[in-house]
């Protein structure tokens, strides 16, 4: 994406509530305008031209219908279009639906519906998708793009209107759409990216996690555009092999990912390639716990410190963290100043330290409510509190330990999968009588879906093909198993419900 030119719209003008214009006025008057923003390939786009580009893209939604309030379904992979895209669509006061590009049509069909997106802007073959809706594909924006006059007039909102929403997977797989304001980038900025992490104009991110997810939005895209550092934008997933190409080429400091990336960055170690992590400052990492071993191997890898956090999406970004002051490998850390964190039992009296409770949390970015849920809102949100559902205990120095999730949730690689979504798919072939998925660790200590098919036949040759192949074709690739193994039977208590807990530890 290129531009003529890299001016950016007149202060003069800006809403000081609307985050595009918070972030343009910020780069002005910081004079960050020439340096370097996003690394996209060989390319780099300086915090002038990210800004200038996405006053352009909101003169093209504007050409498109969106007006303020409207829903702009966002379905790309990372990049400086993700980015323009979404600033265009703060500027116009609309609201961005985050989504992953490669999740089923179903799944996108449901999230268009849910939010009623007034416009569709797709990534590369998604050109069938959104038949119903009004589609601009990324390469139609870039190209109006750079002809377009800026929208100078950012619209007025104050920190509290809807920005963004991003989905969570609820226990039945269905997801919900969780809605966060105006001013809750600057927040996890503020909080977490300054105050933590400590993240100068010098600083040089590359996330594994991407933008869509909450992880990845604060990392790559509120910290560096609320500190003037850079971040690299990566529109796959990179394997070993690619990080550590990435960090050399960009001299990276700031490494973000989740254990089971981690893990396979640990047994790649062989290649040799320690001296390719010279520039990292700390590696971060949140989304499940780190396998027993591998954080100090990481730290040893990387020479530097490894520091582990959770989050969630109600919550925007990391609620609970280690930092370079107070780091204790093998905990998530202390409360995110300004939040607070209790641990409860089911009836909701508060445990005692050393004691396993449930996780929860209330701070200044926690959503004010699931969109469209009100029901489920009222569950997960009581008196301001967010129930995490994760389990933790506290120790006598503050900090907490995670120790997985209260309900049936299953943890892959940093995303929430729902197993009832998974075998509810794999049922639906006549070989299969009973199914259970559940993540395993394999021999790197990286959490893998493996389904436990009960089968209503003699095995047949290449079921296990057949069942991987048909959750690939009806699911997101992060859902589908990565192997199946055949069992007698499933553990299961005499009322006929299923022992989970024992399907993942293989103790039946």
């Amino acid at each position: 994406m290129t531009t003529p030119q890299t001016t950016l719209p007149p202060a003069h003008t800006e809403a000081p509530g609307n985050l595009a214009a918070q972030l343009a006025t910020l780069v002005e008057r910081r004079g960050w305008t020439d340096r370097p923003a996003f690394h996209q390939g060989h390319s780099s786009f300086t915090h002038g031209e990210v800004h200038d580009l996405a006053a352009r893209a909101a003169t093209v939604l504007a050409d498109h219908g969106v007006r303020p309030g409207h829903r702009v379904l966002l379905a790309l992979p990372d990049s400086v279009t993700w980015v323009t895209a979404f600033l265009a669509t703060a500027r116009l006061g609309a609201v961005a639906v985050l989504v992953n590009p490669e999740l089923p049509a179903d799944d996108h069909a449901f999230m268009a519906e849910d939010t009623g997106a007034a416009l569709c802007v797709t990534g590369p073959g998604l050109d069938d998708r959104f038949p119903h809706r009004t589609r601009l594909g990324a390469d139609q924006l870039v190209a109006l793009t750079r002809t377009a006059a800026p929208t100078t007039t950012a619209h007025q909102v104050d920190a509290h209107t809807p920005l963004y929403i991003q989905y969570t997977s609820g226990t039945t797989g269905r997801p919900k759409g969780v809605v966060h304001g105006h001013g809750d980038p600057k927040t996890y900025h503020d909080l977490i990216g300054r105050r933590l992490l400590r993240i100068t104009p010098d600083d040089v991110t590359l996330s594994v996690s991407k933008l869509f997810f909450a992880y990845g939005f604060g990392n790559a895209f509120a910290f560096p555009l609320f500190s003037g550092s850079s971040a690299v934008l990566v529109d796959r997933r990179p394997n070993p092999a690619a990080v550590d190409e990435l960090v050399v080429r960009h001299r990276v400091t700031l490494l973000y990912s989740v254990p089971s990336a981690y893990a396979a960055l640990v047994a790649d170690r062989a290649g040799g390639h320690t001296a390719c992590f010279a520039s990292v400052r700390a590696a971060i990492s949140a989304g499940e716990g780190m396998p027993a071993g591998v954080g100090a191997q990481l730290t040893e890898l990387l020479g530097a410190p490894v520091l582990e956090q959770i989050g969630s999406t109600e919550a925007g970004h990391a609620f609970c963290a280690n930092s370079f002051l107070h780091n204790r490998p093998g905990t998530v850390g202390r409360p995110v100043p300004g939040f607070e964190v209790e641990l409860r039992d089911r009836a909701g009296h508060p445990v005692p330290d050393g004691e396993e409770g449930e996780l929860w949390t209330r701070g200044p970015t926690l959503t004010p409510g699931y969109l469209n849920r009100p029901e489920e809102t009222g569950r997960a949100l009581v008196g301001g509190w967010l129930n995490t559902r994760d389990l933790a205990r506290r120790e006598p120095d503050g900090t907490f330990t995670h120790l997985g999730r209260a309900d049936d949730m299953e943890m892959v690689g940093g995303i929430t999968v729902s197993p009832l979504e998974v075998e509810s798919v794999l049922r639906t072939h006549p070989a299969v009588a009973e199914v259970a998925v559940v993540a395993v660790t394999d021999r790197l200590g990286a959490s893998r879906l493996r389904a436990f098919v009960v089968p209503a036949t003699p095995v047949p040759t290449g079921l296990e093909e057949e069942l991987v192949r048909l959750a690939r074709d009806h699911l997101a690739a992060f859902k589908v198993p990565r192997s199946v193994s055949f069992v007698t039977s499933l553990p299961r208590t005499p009322t006929g419900k299923l022992r989970r807990h024992l399907v993942r530890q293989g103790a039946w």
